[in-house]
């Protein structure tokens, strides 16, 4: 039977891509997002291995019954890849509990919620858990204060979870990407900032989805098998020279 992976916020992105990668290398795979036309138009292209599922992350009741689906479709899972996130910035001052919460409910309440849903079934394979924070979650930046935050605190569950699940063979770690070219990220940022980061990573570019999902397949893969607790940053060495760019201020 083949390897199934559970993919959040996979409709696009890095997400997209981690579920591509992972059907090329024979698994099976369960795409999650709460877009449903747009879940729904990446999985008409990925073939029978690949199957979408629509569900707001932070919605407790919601994660299990969609666990429950995956499971009923595929049987079993081998790796849990919370990916699910969004991104509001903005000055401290501007940050309203409203934004807050929102923030928190997607890219921690989200990690927390589907881990422990998924955990019988990872229990029996031995599976992985793969969590996604950022380059923010490592280092403070500018109008990052309830996204940064959110990033920081999925480091440090990331870390709780390797600790409690290691004994039952579950795996748990963290990817921090740095500046990636996604669509997204090349419509908002100026050339400026493009500029500037550029300056800034050693490598003197963004990254790209396709490297992020390698890393992250990587992990959920048997040559990774005595790795767990670790945080990956995938940031072409972003994070060995600092954050903080002066034009990210404004």
């Amino acid at each position: 039977m083949n390897k199934v992976a559970l993919v959040t916020g996979a409709a696009r992105g890095i997400g997209l891509e981690t579920a591509r990668q992972f059907l090329a290398g024979g698994w099976s795979v369960a795409l999650i997002d709460w877009d449903a036309e747009e879940v729904q138009t990446a999985v008409a292209d990925l073939g029978p291995q690949a199957a979408a599922f629509v569900c707001d992350v932070g919605d407790p009741e919601a994660v299990q019954a969609m666990i429950a689906a995956v499971l009923a479709r595929f049987g079993r899972l081998d790796a849990l890849v919370n990916n699910a996130g969004v991104a509001e910035f903005g000055p401290i001052e501007a940050c309203d509990f409203a934004m807050w919460k929102r923030v928190m409910g997607t890219n921690l309440d989200g990690v927390f919620l589907c881990t422990q849903a998924a955990m019988p079934a990872l229990k029996e394979t031995r599976g992985a858990v793969v969590n996604i924070g950022s380059i923010s979650g490592l280092r403070a930046s500018t109008l990052r204060v309830a996204y940064g935050t959110s990033k920081a605190a999925v480091i440090q569950l990331t870390k709780q979870q390797a600790a409690e699940l290691g004994e039952y063979g579950i795996r748990a770690n963290c990817v921090c990407p740095g500046p990636v070219r996604t669509k997204l990220a090349m419509a908002v940022h100026s050339p400026e900032i493009i500029a500037a980061y550029h300056d800034a990573i050693p490598l003197n570019r963004y990254g790209s989805e396709g490297e992020i999902a390698g890393v992250i397949t990587f992990l959920c893969s048997e040559a990774a098998g005595y790795v767990t607790g670790q945080v990956i940053a995938a940031d072409g060495g972003f994070d060995s020279t600092g954050v903080g760019l002066p034009a990210l201020r404004t």
